[in-house]
């Protein structure tokens, strides 16, 4: 007896050169939400661009076309170039001190002991505060007359008299480093301990076994299962603190005498008091290249150092 021809009938394929609907239905699905993200992405950015070739008015009016003159205007600008020293003096020790803290700190709220979780939510406290706001009283900290940071330290006999600490660039951009690297804190430390609770608590018990110490298991152990996350940390930090604008500004507003400016703050003083936005607008795609460059060159960097470790 002969079977149906339905059932030994081999199942259609696709044409060649055709494209099944399995294929095409997912990106059909997310095309709305990915054409409206490349405008969103996209059109500031010509934006930009279009404004940095041309001369503007300080109310935002397209004048004439005047090719690179509002780069080469802000890279013979002395302001500009100390800025951008001042940025990656800024960034770099900003994150360093953040990443060097948070590490032991993350290590710590990472164990069990009584009042941990009032630990961490003091730790993560600040993180929910407005960054301008903390700015404010930081600025009210080191006032010259009444700051709590002066009335300490002449309580405690270290000083003879109030400090000028936001009167000199020499005193004010640590300040506002210090500053920097204690509001960065929270955020770090958050992504550290997701990357602490992710390791498996055998291989400690195994180690301790074996008779590591406590240096060996956190440098054998737990410094390399947490690089992936320091990388992230540090890539993240790059990119917020790069952008700092609240600290800096509210603090001193890159003076005195232009000497805390970095890039973000001066780029704000471009265009909103000088009233120059075609320059500001070559300074945003200045940050912008510089930014990407690093995150391009930082990403290509991981693979190698991890391989190399492996």
């Amino acid at each position: 007896m002969s079977r149906p021809a339905s059932a030994s009938a081999p199942a259609a394929l696709p044409a060649s050169g055709s494209v099944s609907p399995r294929m095409t239905t997912p990106w059909l699905l997310i095309a709305p939400s990915l054409i409206l993200a490349l405008f969103i992405i996209s059109y500031p950015i010509f934006n930009i661009v279009y404004q940095s070739i041309h001369e503007v008015s300080r109310f935002g009016a397209i004048r004439d076309f005047n090719g690179l003159q509002n780069f080469y205007t802000v890279f013979s600008d002395p302001v500009f170039l100390d800025a951008t020293r001042r940025t990656i003096v800024w960034t770099a020790f900003v994150v360093g001190g953040t990443v060097l803290i948070s590490v032991p700190v993350a290590l710590v709220l990472n164990q069990d002991f009584h009042g941990r979780g009032v630990a961490r939510t003091i730790v993560m406290l600040p993180w929910s505060v407005s960054l301008t706001m903390t700015a404010v009283v930081w600025r009210w900290a080191f006032n010259d007359d009444y700051g709590m940071v002066n009335v300490t330290l002449q309580r405690l006999g270290l000083i003879g008299g109030p400090i000028h600490w936001l009167a000199t660039p020499e005193l004010a951009f640590p300040v506002e480093i210090a500053v920097g690297i204690l509001v960065s804190i929270p955020f770090t430390v958050t992504i550290l301990l997701g990357g602490l609770s992710s390791v498996p608590g055998d291989i400690y018990e195994a180690a301790r076994i074996d008779g590591a110490s406590a240096w060996q298991q956190f440098r054998q152990l737990t410094l390399p299962l947490l690089r992936p996350f320091i990388n992230m940390a540090i890539l993240l930090n790059v990119i917020y603190v790069f952008n700092s604008f609240p600290i800096i500004w509210v603090m001193t507003q890159g003076g005195p005498d232009n000497g805390t400016h970095i890039l973000v703050t001066y780029l704000y003083e471009l265009g909103f008091r000088l009233g120059r936005p075609g320059q500001a607008a070559a300074v945003s795609l200045i940050m912008l290249v510089m930014l990407f460059v690093f995150s391009m060159v930082y990403l290509r960097m991981q693979p190698s150092k991890e391989g190399d470790a492996a």
